[in-house]
């Protein structure tokens, strides 16, 4: 006898098709309960072995034979503060594999974090090569209809993301029914080694095109992941998943009565299209992220590299900027690279982190002080994870506290990857950030990673690919430590700019930086993309002015961090009284828009921006105020039509935020259409604006 599990609350449906003659498997996970008779019929687990492999020959996650198995053996409902939390239980009689799927919700938000738990309860061991997050099929949506939503990312070049129907050349329409067999291909979006948003995103989504429906998904993990989509008879389907057994060199093999977690994955829905999924993924990132005083008062980091010292700090080179900094109004001043160093070859020898004493002839204490009499927060550039070649601690710490094969170190761009699952590379990095923190006073920290070790290690572990797993998991808790030791540090995550965005960090770390892109009038694309995958308090965009820019291009430069964490740079302390107004009106206008941005929702009025577009535009918007950015680029045309549909139908009015001393463009407001038409006559070729446009409530 079938039967059908239905969970979830006010804004969530969930329910789980649990058949007698076929998977257990998700029916629906909408906004709404789910309507008609179609019945699930891609497993909600998929679970591949050595000694059961695929039910038909693919290289895809959808139709394991364990996974066609699998029997329902129970469930549980429970809530843990503002989570409502969905427990499924699953068991294979011929291996005795048993899973739990956890299924945990917001309320009020219409998304859910998934996660599965695989139990060996049976007599002999089992070796797996992969097993789900998360496994759904999308039936009732004909693939016809369907795009793919994915995004490209590369140093200097993140972001990048295309909206495409699935039929142009993802998953041609082969004539399934016909055969009267699922498919064998997939498309498949893989992540090899730590840098986890290096080549592509974790985050993608499938719209609706006549329905209306959309779906976001995400892989929270800071290491190797995979998410495919493909065609069954009865329509599209979805798989997220870690690292697995083809991509990564993953396996894990069970002795009975041992375990195995999957990482966690989000999946948002809407009936609102992409606009309403992006909505229900911010408000699910914002659950997710930690309790931080951070978040309430988003203070403005200035940082001294980018375009400005680049790595080369010296007392003489930081007093000045900082003095100019804090007349700008920032609130954090982060010393980068280089504060360690007291030769000119620092690169392979890091991993102490002692102050240098010959860029600091009286210490790095009278910088830091100086900064605190500025009234702002110091920091520090840190990268905690490398040691370099040449370092002491190369020597000091215990061979087996680095990732390795075949029992030699890895060594990539001259250093050393610290391995976190020995306890003697976390006692070291506990070490230095104790001290800096204690003893230097420093509050901030920007973490970054510039290596990436590959598949992982093989030291004392069953697979390269399980060994980084592992890492990768004791990365993770001791962030947590980290935090319940120093509860007020701010932590920002970067590599190398954007390489490693994943909500496994970002839900322990308070910002991240965005790029490393130093060419301000390729930053943009980057920026206005950014909220799509991170958060926009969390979406920390360079601002670097120059006093050798124009003052249309101070502007430009500005206006690309504002819309997120304002994170400044550039030589202010070689600007004009003029130019310093122009920085100090910009960073005022943030700090008109923060108290807002923790509650905002991104939206795009010209579509996702294209590396290449002449205009680009975000806003972000709440219920009575929407701030709205627009960048014009060399080559554009003086006028460009921006769609507002969450507007249409109101009276507005449109207000430059900044900058107010530049030249105004001109606006039009179409108010049935919801088109807002905006006209630039400046014969600069590239130009910018933060608008803050007010709305009469809907009806009058």
């Amino acid at each position: 006898m079938d039967t059908r599990l239905v969970w979830g609350h006010t804004a969530l449906q969930l329910a789980i098709d649990i058949s007698a003659d076929g998977p257990v498997g998700v029916r629906s996970l909408s906004t709404a309960p789910a309507q008609g008779p179609i019945r699930a019929t891609q497993p909600m687990v998929e679970l591949l072995t050595a000694g059961a492999g695929r039910a038909r020959v693919s290289s895809r996650f959808s139709e394991t034979t364990i996974g066609r198995r699998m029997v329902y053996a129970g469930s549980e409902q429970s809530r843990d503060g503002a989570w409502r939390e969905l427990r499924v239980d699953l068991r294979d009689e011929q291996t005795g594999l048993a899973t739990r799927t956890l299924f945990r919700s917001a309320e009020g938000v219409s998304a859910v974090q998934v996660r599965t738990r695989v139990v060996n309860q049976g007599p002999e061991p089992v070796l797996l090569l992969g097993v789900t997050s998360f496994a759904a099929g999308l039936p009732g949506h004909p693939v016809a209809d369907l795009d793919l939503l994915r995004g490209d990312s590369e140093w200097l070049g993140e972001g990048r993301w295309t909206r495409r129907p699935l039929r142009d050349r993802i998953t041609p329409d082969l004539a399934l029914p016909l055969h009267g067999q699922d498919g064998r291909g997939r498309f498949a979006v893989v992540s090899q080694g730590c840098w986890s948003t290096g080549t592509h995103l974790p985050t993608g989504g499938i719209v609706d095109r006549h329905a209306g429906d959309a779906w976001l998904w995400q892989v929270e993990h800071n290491g190797a992941w995979r998410w495919e989509i493909g065609e069954r008879v009865d329509g599209a389907y979805l798989a997220l998943l870690g690292p697995t057994d083809i991509d990564h060199q993953w396996n894990q093999r069970l002795l009975p009565g041992e375990s195995f977690t999957t990482v966690p994955v989000s999946v948002a829905v809407s009936s609102d299209g992409l606009d309403g999924a992006v909505a229900a993924l911010t408000g699910h990132r914002r659950a997710l992220a930690r309790p931080h005083r951070d978040r309430a008062t988003l203070p403005v980091v200035f940082n001294d590299y980018m375009n400005t010292l680049m790595g080369d700090p010296t007392t003489a080179k930081l007093l000045p900027l900082v003095d100019a900094a804090g007349d700008a109004g920032a609130e954090v001043f982060c010393i980068d690279a280089g504060w360690y160093d007291n030769d000119s070859t620092w690169w392979d020898s890091v991993g102490e982190w002692q102050p240098s004493q010959t860029r600091f002839p009286r210490g790095i204490e009278e910088v830091l002080a100086h900064i605190r009499d500025r009234g702002m927060l110091p920091g520090l550039w840190l990268e905690p994870e490398v040691i370099g070649v040449r370092s002491p601690l190369a020597d000091k710490l215990p061979p087996e506290a680095f990732l390795q094969r075949g029992g030699v170190r890895l060594v990539e761009h001259d250093r050393y990857h610290l391995d976190l699952r020995h306890p003697a590379a976390v006692a070291h990095l506990d070490e230095v950030v104790d001290r800096l923190v204690e003893q230097l006073g420093v509050g901030y920290f920007k973490l970054d990673y510039n290596i990436d070790p590959g598949a992982g290690t093989d030291l004392d572990t069953g697979s390269v690919g399980a060994g980084l797993l592992k890492h990768n998991r004791a990365h993770l808790a001791w962030l947590d430590r980290l935090h319940e030791r120093h509860p007020g540090l701010i932590l920002e995550n970067c590599a190398s700019g954007g390489m490693r965005a994943d909500y496994a960090l970002l839900s322990r770390m308070q910002l991240q930086s965005t790029s490393d892109q130093q060419d301000y009038r390729k930053y943009p694309p980057i920026a206005v993309a950014a909220p799509l995958s991170v958060l926009p308090e969390q979406s920390a965009s360079w601002a670097y002015p120059q006093p050798d820019m124009s003052d249309e291009d101070i502007a430009y430069t500005m206006c690309t961090g504002i819309l997120g964490r304002l994170y400044l740079s550039g030589r202010l302390d070689g600007m004009s009284a003029g130019q310093m107004r122009s920085v100090r009106d910009a960073v005022e206008a943030h700090q008109a828009v923060r108290a807002d941005l923790a509650r905002a929702v991104p939206v795009w009025p010209l579509g996702l921006p294209g590396w290449s577009d002449a205009w680009l535009s975000l806003a972000l918007h709440g219920p009575d105020v929407t701030y709205l950015g627009v960048w014009r680029r060399e080559g554009a045309s003086e006028t460009t039509a921006l769609s507002l549909p969450h507007l249409r139908g109101r009276q507005i009015t449109v207000d430059v935020l900044y900058p107010r001393h530049l030249p105004a463009w001109t606006s039009t407001w179409a108010e049935s259409r919801g088109h807002l038409t905006l006209t630039s006559t400046s014969s600069d070729p590239y130009g910018a604006r933060i608008f803050r446009v007010a709305a009469s409530p809907p009806g009058l």
